[in-house]
């Protein structure tokens, strides 16, 4: 008798890590498959350090076909076409199809770039989402270098991925001041957020104090509130927006050097399909990371539809970092070993939030347990420190995928001893 066939649609932060611990979790008992895009991990995390040469893009990339194989686990970079979640079927890119008796989405985002005009490496206007787009973007800083200009920094309305535009902005001043041109490059942060340090959260811990503090000590202005109407060649154009939704004011912010974060949605593989996501493509999960309709069907990470943290006067989306991420990793796989064992799913992730933001010669982190206000703690510190902790963070997460490893025990034991827990107590 054929066993059970799990599969994972996507191999990114989540799938990956995902893949080790699903396999670790039912060994024997369901076969582990995973459907990518490409045969190739990036650790995302380290973009912004590509974008300014501080990493190769090749020093942050793993190959995957051998490590899931000797894993034991399935893998195709041929890439999901559309899921039939109705038919437990996954229709592939070159026409064939792979059934499923359970499924775990964890594709990550489609980056909407289109919803402003003249967003992204197409358009105007820089990207770090993606190692790619990381390296075209370090073409263009060198380009800039030669001639320097104002640069604007930050996201579009919508995002939901706030860290990276603060990393990149305060990176970006660690670099031109080593290059010495830092005095000839005024920089403004633009954000949808109703502050600096929201991050889509309504702050962590002292993350506004903290956040200003950074800005205004490197001569970064920023316009929070914001709303990019449109990117020309050379000059973007920003309607800043009162509390009660109305117009503020509108801003010509002329630039040399761009990079925004784009608004998320989800992938065609997924988008529109009744009973599986919402209207934006994220994919509708339980408290068990079950999807309500399609209860074979699981979901992790930046694909699973979360709400926003209370209304704002321009949209903000909330984060899925990487600790909450691997909350939900951990949860997927008890639950595929309990529905296995012939019960019913009881695990819930914690969705703890551990994040390192580094600014080049320093940084801030936070812990929020939960991610979600209200929360037991909330936290923020700041210091040199952070950029140390975020280059040991690289070379250890790059070994544990590397390693085929979801948690390495002297991991849960440092969490476990700071009282950070990826499952809920019952």
């Amino acid at each position: 008798m054929a066993l059970p066939k799990i599969v994972i649609l996507g191999a990114g932060l989540g799938g990956t890590i995902a893949a080790y611990e699903i396999r670790d979790a039912v060994k024997g008992k369901a076969e582990v498959m995973v459907v990518n895009d490409q045969d190739d991990y990036w650790f995302v995390p380290s973009n912004p350090w590509v974008a300014v040469r501080w990493r190769e893009p090749d020093a942050i990339k793993v190959h995957l076909p051998p490590i899931m194989e000797k894993k034991g686990i399935g893998f195709t970079s041929i890439g999901a076409k559309r899921v039939h979640p109705s038919e437990n079927r996954i229709e592939l890119n070159d026409g064939t199809s792979l059934d499923y008796d359970y499924l775990v989405i964890a594709t990550g985002p489609e980056l909407a770039f289109d919803e402003v005009e003249g967003l992204g490496p197409d358009g105007f206007t820089q990207s770090v989402c993606r190692t790619d787009h990381a390296a075209h973007a370090a073409d263009a800083f060198d380009r800039f270098c030669e001639a320097p200009k104002p640069i604007i920094i930050g996201a579009a309305q919508g995002a939901s991925c706030y860290g990276p535009a603060y990393e990149f902005a305060l990176i970006l001043d660690t670099e031109l001041r080593r290059r010495k041109i830092r005095d000839r490059v005024p920089m403004t942060y633009v954000s949808p957020e109703p502050y600096v340090g929201h991050l889509g959260l309504d702050g962590v811990g002292d993350t506004k104090s903290l956040l200003e503090s950074e800005l205004r000590n490197r001569h970064i202005k920023w316009i929070t509130n914001a709303r990019i109407a449109k990117v020309e060649e050379g000059t973007m154009h920003v309607e800043e927006v009162s509390e009660d939704g109305s117009l503020k004011a509108e801003h010509a912010l002329p630039f040399g050097y761009s990079m925004i974060l784009p608004a998320f949605r989800g992938i065609a593989a997924v988008h529109g399909i009744e009973g599986l996501t919402n209207p934006r493509g994220f994919i509708l999960a339980d408290k068990h990371q079950r999807n309500p309709t399609f209860k074979n069907v699981y979901s992790l990470g930046v694909c699973v539809a979360i709400p926003p943290v209370g209304p704002t006067p321009v949209p903000v989306g909330v984060p899925k970092t990487g600790f909450m991420i691997e909350s939900m990793v951990t949860a997927i796989a008890a639950n595929l070993a309990l529905e296995l064992a012939g019960k019913e799913p009881a695990e819930e992730a914690t969705w703890n939030a551990v994040c390192l933001a580094d600014f080049g010669d320093g940084g801030v982190a936070f812990v929020a347990q939960p991610q979600i206000p209200p929360r037991n703690v909330n936290w923020a510190s700041s210091g040199k420190w952070v950029h140390l902790a975020k280059i040991g963070f690289e070379k250890y997460f790059l070994h544990k995928v590397r390693r085929g490893t979801s948690e390495p025990f002297y991991e849960k034991l440092a969490m476990h001893a700071l009282g950070i827990r990826k499952l809920r107590f019952k």
